[in-house]
């Protein structure tokens, strides 16, 4: 449990200290912000600074604070270290900068914010990458909340045959429809505090409970194995006890680059920065942009590290198997153990929010950005509703599949964990390119340092990952490096000639 605690207080101190640093480089003032400016009662209008601290949490919160980190903690205890020092560095970083630069402006979305801060190469391929990203977002967050409400709340099998699935993940596409086309705070603005308290139960419900009931937590200095006879594996329908060796998964799944690819939203998400561009045209002043984006992923975090350790509470009490893939069961093992019958069912309904509060603004900021990028007028709900016609027909299109095809989701996680980690080197690069093109180029070392190591990750991971080019791990280490150290060279290439050009003028 130490070693918990201590990733605790590097997560809180760390967002106080670097939060601050973050703050005072961009530094915020008293301009007029585009919720003012342009205000339209849809997208730009004025919100309290406590209803898009909430929005924006529940917009970047899915399943990935909960799902990753319950796979991730197979890693061993050093993952209560790394999910602190990556968040605070890396996605609290990320998200900060992202939704300030969009705000500053003119509530910009992250399509433009690349076109200024890049060229039109690298533009066209964000647009492609990142609209690809969001259909997946959005058919993964109908898919993994449906299925956990089908299956641990409701009872039923969850089966794609089974008519109970497919009502399930309909209902939710009608709020995702209802949610994308109104106002802002006609839907989301309202309901969003009701899912909030949820979320906020569940999270705080496991964490108190995790030190009631006393899970063990094992250190950085223990044996990296579960007491003796405590997890199991299935097998055949037989239970079978066995010790499970953290240790022994670490050396074997290449905790470099497979950890940072499976954790993902509780450290870094590419997906992030299309969320906080959507909040940066209801925010009131540019003031409250570290409580709005920096602390909110850092809130994140908290979640990932909750769950991480709850997960490794069962695996080692025998609860549940240590096992990758039953990261839905050890969820309502954690909720129903820690929580009782009816607390758990509602910690469930918080997890369950989760996804959904993503998977309705990723598909709303999808519109956003087509929208824009090819000046399509959203000015009435019917033309809202016939652009959202379109995409949602291509989300159910990858949730068909996925749901029917035996290794589906399996293709579909594994492609949307990826893109979602190289997402975010789009934004590192703006974010660089922006500073040297406001004076700031001393501090370009902030977004070049995670955006060199998640270079190395993700390309890395594709090098060698079976949906990728399956090139030995070797072989992949190598390709990492050399994309890792062209993507910081050609940065400060260009970051140095926009200066200067810049300067010219």
């Amino acid at each position: 449990m130490t070693t918990f605690i201590i990733g605790l207080v590097i997560l809180f101190g760390g967002a106080a200290l670097y939060g601050k640093f973050c703050e005072k480089v961009f530094g915020p003032d008293d301009r007029e912000t585009p919720a003012y400016s342009k205000q339209d009662g849809v997208d730009y209008l004025p919100m309290p600074k406590w209803k898009n601290m909430l929005i924006n949490l529940l917009n970047i919160a899915g399943t990935g604070p909960i799902f990753g980190p319950i796979q991730g903690i197979l890693f061993g205890p050093i993952a209560f270290i790394t999910i602190p020092i990556t968040n605070i560095i890396g996605g609290a970083m990320h998200d900060y900068f992202s939704g300030m630069i969009c705000l500053r402006d003119g509530g910009t979305q992250m399509p433009d914010m690349i076109r200024k801060y890049s060229n039109k190469g690298v533009y066209g391929v964000y647009q492609v990458f990142c609209s690809l990203l969001l259909l997946l977002v959005g058919a993964v967050f109908i898919y993994t909340p449906g299925d956990i409400f089908a299956t641990q709340i409701c009872g039923f099998d969850g089966e794609p045959t089974s008519v109970s699935t497919w009502v399930i993940y309909a209902a939710i596409f009608v709020y995702y429809l209802v949610a994308t086309v109104f106002p802002i705070d006609a839907i989301i603005g309202k309901i969003y505090p009701i899912f909030g308290a949820v979320l906020l139960f569940s999270a705080i419900g496991v964490f108190i409970g995790m030190f009631v009931k006393g899970y063990p937590l094992l250190n950085i200095w223990d044996d990296w194995q579960t007491p003796a006879m405590a997890a199991f594996t299935l097998a055949e329908d037989k239970v079978t006890q066995i010790p499970f060796s953290y240790g022994d998964y670490f050396s074997a799944k290449h905790f470099i680059p497979v950890f940072f690819i499976t954790v993902a939203c509780g450290m870094l998400s590419g997906f992030h920065s299309t969320q906080t561009a959507i909040i940066s045209r209801t925010v009131k002043s540019e003031k409250e942009g570290r409580m709005t984006f920096y602390n909110m992923m850092v809130l994140e975090g908290f979640i990932a590290m909750i769950w991480a350790g709850a997960a490794m509470g069962v695996y080692n009490l025998g609860l549940q198997a240590a096992d990758a893939n039953l990261a839905t069961g050890t969820v309502g093992v954690v909720c129903r153990n820690i929580l009782g019958n009816v607390g758990g069912i509602i910690a469930l309904i918080g997890i369950v929010v989760l996804p959904i509060t993503s998977g309705d603004t990723a598909l709303r900021g999808l519109r956003l950005a087509i929208a824009e990028s090819f000046h399509i007028d959203q000015s009435s709900a019917s033309k809202r509703v016939g652009l959202s016609a379109v995409i949602f027909a291509l989300v159910a299109v990858i949730l068909v599949f996925a749901k029917f095809n035996s290794n589906g989701f399996n293709i579909l996680w594994r492609y949307f964990a990826w893109s979602n980690q190289t997402l975010s080197l789009f934004a590192f690069l703006a974010i660089s390119i922006w500073m040297f093109e406001n004076g700031k180029s001393k501090y370009v070392w902030i977004p070049l340092i995670p955006g060199a190591w998640y270079a190395f990750i993700t390309i890395t991971y594709i090098a060698n990952a079976k949906i990728g080019f399956n090139i030995p791990w070797g072989g992949a280490y190598v390709i990492g490096v050399v994309a890792a150290v062209a993507y910081v060279g050609v940065i400060l290439w260009y970051g140095k000639r926009r200066s200067a050009n810049r300067l010219a003028k």
